[in-house]
């Protein structure tokens, strides 16, 4: 098991989480196929994740508003982001999202 989770890295967890707009592309990213199938992958949405540009696009913000996001998701260790050409794709850091469970499950 990795190192133990504190107190502050969860509510940099929870603070990221609390926006609606961050939880709603989380909730997107865990199946990206299903979310993202009305836009061309620039590479395997699986492997690589969801080009930042689809993400706003869905989402409906400015660029500036969505590379904010997704900077705080990353900050929070809740996604990883992959360069392709000039676009950055994210994915949901799953091993991550799994420690946090455990740990918010036995702390709280």
């Amino acid at each position: 098991m990795a190192a133990e989770i504190d107190a502050k890295v969860l509510i940099e967890v929870f603070k990221a989480l609390g926006n609606p707009a961050r939880l709603q592309i989380m909730q997107w990213l865990k199946d990206p196929e299903a979310h993202f199938g009305a836009y061309e992958p620039i590479a395997d949405r699986r492997t690589v994740g969801v080009c930042v540009t689809h993400i706003q696009a869905k989402a409906g913000l400015a660029q500036s508003t969505v590379s904010s996001y997704m900077s705080t998701l990353e900050r929070a260790g809740l996604v990883r982001p992959t360069r392709v050409g000039k676009w950055t794709h994210y994915r949901r850091d799953e091993e991550r999202l799994a420690e946090l469970a455990r740990a918010i499950g036995t702390t709280l």
